[in-house]
């Protein structure tokens, strides 16, 4: 069982903190576009690199480093590890 300590949204972690993915706070847009770059329920993710305060999270999934918007990356829900 996930601890509600743990849960938190992508933007808040800091830069080296990895978590897995568990859920997506989007509309069927938003969900099916994250899909598309492999962020998924259950995906393990390491943010690589952010703004302090706006701008986009750079992160690592599945091998591939990614770019996100930070009004989309807000939407993802993560387990920290």
């Amino acid at each position: 069982m996930v601890s509600e300590n743990n849960k938190t949204i992508l933007t808040d972690m800091k830069e080296g903190q990895t978590g897995i993915i568990i859920s997506v706070a989007g509309g069927r847009g938003a969900t099916k576009r994250l899909a598309d770059l492999g962020l998924m329920p259950g995906t393990e993710i390491k943010v690589i690199r952010k703004a302090l305060f706006s701008g986009p999270v750079k992160v690592l999934v599945r091998g591939s480093r990614i770019v996100i918007g930070r009004g989309l990356a807000s939407k993802i829900i993560v387990v920290l590890k």
